[in-house]
Order: structure tokens, then sequence, then C-alpha cells
């Protein structure tokens, strides 16, 4: 064995002030935590106008952190309206042609400025989404850095789509998960599920051990 494998061995061996973090800490940090309502974003919630408010239908999307917006599939969709809020990247974290699978590509923005990233992510606790982490996270820092504005979503815009935003917050910005979640929830009804969450927690202990 070689000094560099000895000292990462060293690093996971490190005591964590507090104790591990788990699965079942994130799960309570997210049923603790309400969602607010806010206005969508691109829209004057004062405004009153037929067509404007019909503009508006079918449209799910919410900034959960300066820059960053969480949403579902039909609004990924909608050109109009990512042109709109000046969206210049989009994350689909579920591109597929199955079930359950959002089935765009980077051909389907191929007529707008916007850059694209797709990873063919499934919604279950088995997937491991956390090979993805550092992908996503250089992703979304690319846009946020560079004054730009990066859509995430999968189906629904609460599992795969938010674990995306979460590993970005605690790789890029050194938050703790229970603090992105924290942040992320306030502004969007999240639920990434129980596997992702455990992958979360691991990626916290990883981090927390790296920075000691």
């Amino acid at each position: 064995m070689d000094n560099n494998s000895e000292l990462q061995n060293d690093d996971f061996r490190k005591h964590l002030p507090g104790g591990e973090t788990t699965e079942h800490q994130l799960t309570e940090t997210l049923h603790s935590v309400r969602t607010d309502f806010k206005p969508l974003p691109g829209f004057d919630p004062n405004k009153d106008d037929l067509e404007y408010f019909r503009a508006q239908q079918g449209i799910d999307c919410d900034e959960v952190y300066p820059g960053i917006f969480i949403g579902d599939a039909t609004t990924a969709k909608n050109k109009n309206y990512l042109a709109r809020i000046g969206i210049t990247h989009l994350l689909n974290a579920a591109e597929g042609k199955k079930f359950g699978f959002v089935n765009t590509d980077r051909n389907y923005y191929s007529n707008t400025r916007i850059k694209y990233l797709g990873l063919p992510l499934a919604d279950l606790p088995t997937v491991d989404i956390s090979k993805y982490f550092y992908t996503a996270a250089s992703f979304i820092d690319e846009a946020v850095s560079n004054n730009g504005k990066v859509f995430v979503h999968c189906m629904v815009g609460v599992s795969r789509s938010a674990t995306c935003v979460l590993a970005y917050l605690m790789i890029k910005k050194n938050m703790l998960a229970v603090d992105a979640i924290r942040i992320v929830r306030e502004k969007r009804d999240i639920h990434p599920n129980y596997g992702f969450r455990s992958q979360l927690a691991q990626l916290d202990n990883q981090l927390r051990r790296q920075r000691l």
C-alpha cells in the first residue's frame, strides 16, 4: 500500500465532531422545514390580465438559490418560459425515453442558446446518483459562476433534480447537507428518495472529513 492510500484510509477513520451524518437526520430535516408560497419566477403576481394568467398555466418552477431553478418536465420543454426567465444552462436529471424519464436531449434545445446536460437517472433508491454528484455540481457551478441561470429538472422536480442541486450546494458552496436541505426546502417542496438521501449523507461525511 502506498502512502497516498494510507492517507486516504486515515481520512475515513477521522472522528467527525457530532458523529456521522445519517439518512435519518436528513429525513428529519426535510420534515421540519415548511415550504413558503412564492410567486412564479418571471411573472408579476399583481398583474391582472387573462392572457398573462393563462401563460402561467402548466408551469412549475421555483428559484431555490440565486440563479438556480428547479422544475418539472413540462416546464423544461417550454422554451419560451425558459427564455423569459433567462435560463442559460439546463440539467435534465432524468434523460431517457422510458416511463418516468424525460425525452429531451441536446438537439431539443439546439435552436436556443441553452447549454444542456442530460443524466440518465431513474428515481429509484437503488440507483447510484452519487457517481454524477461532481458532474452535476460542476455544470451548475459553471452557470452560476458566469452570471448565468440554470434550470434543473426531472419528471416532477422533487427527487433527482433536487438531489443534484443539494450536491452542488454541498460540494461548491461548502454547505452541510442539513443546511442545503433547509435552504432548498424553504423554496420548493422537495422529496429526494431515501436511497438518494443516504448517498447525500455519505457525501456529507466525505466532505466533512476532507475539511477537518
